[in-house]
């Protein structure tokens, strides 16, 4: 008997049919890779982090070029010194601690819980650097990074990156000329953690001034801007009594 395919009920279990059959393609195929997706997101950390301290490959002023992946786990290793968890009093050594994952661990302190925070010691050309993670809020979804700091709590370079901002205004969070503006910066203001505003209309567009807790803002990003703000300064209070105990004062 013949099919008859201009029936709606025939429209409907042809659509039911391939949802089911693409879906099940599209699991088996996320199963099988799934090894290599959590490969790649630990490579993508180990070089942001590398990144924030200035261990790349960058060729000239305008380019991001991250330590290659076939060597990032090597360099990653000889870089960074200790992997530290912060957990209210007591901190720990973890050489894992840089795949926490930080968002679940300010929903938890959101919740009263007791974060478990990572942060990172590198060393590079004899100097020591405080590497912490950051995450954030931008104009159309998450934003986050990492700031590298001396024992002056002067930041050494910061790496920014989002899932959605727009392109060509907040998405430029992750160039080159807007991230090497913060190198320089300190994030105290007295002696208070006060993190670094993006500030429009600072009266600084070249960045020279480099103890007013400012950068400029980029074009047509306000919201992003003041979510890079707030990240900043949300993460430097989160580390803050540890900070304390490394700061030279």
């Amino acid at each position: 008997m013949a099919i008859n395919t201009d029936k709606n009920a025939y429209t409907v279990i042809f659509a039911a049919i391939m949802v089911v059959v693409v879906g099940s393609i599209l699991a088996l195929a996320a199963s099988g890779l799934k090894e290599r997706i959590q490969e790649n997101e630990r490579f993508e950390k180990q070089q942001n982090i590398l990144y924030a301290m200035g261990v790349n490959e960058n060729e000239d002023e305008g380019s991001v070029n991250f330590v290659p992946t076939d060597k990032v786990e090597e360099v990653f290793t000889s870089y960074i010194k200790e992997q530290l968890v912060i957990e209210g009093d007591e901190i720990t050594q973890d050489d894992q601690a840089y795949l926490i994952d930080l968002k679940k661990q300010l929903s938890a302190a959101k919740k009263g819980e007791t974060p478990k925070l990572p942060l990172f010691i590198g060393e590079k050309d004899g100097k020591k650097f405080y590497i912490i993670p950051m995450y954030g809020k931008g104009l159309w979804d998450a934003i986050w990074g990492f700031v590298a700091l001396d024992d002056t709590m002067t930041v050494q370079g910061v790496y920014f990156d989002h899932k959605g901002e727009t392109p060509g205004l907040g998405a430029n969070i992750k160039m080159r000329y807007f991230m090497d503006d913060f190198s320089g910066e300190t994030i105290l203001k007295g002696n208070q953690y006060s993190g670094i505003s993006v500030a429009k209309g600072n009266n600084d567009p070249l960045n020279k001034i480099k103890d007013d807790n400012e950068v400029d803002a980029l074009a047509g990003a306000t919201i992003t801007g003041n979510g890079v703000s707030a990240m900043i300064k949300a993460s430097v209070r989160m580390y803050e009594d540890y900070l304390e105990t490394i700061r030279v004062k």
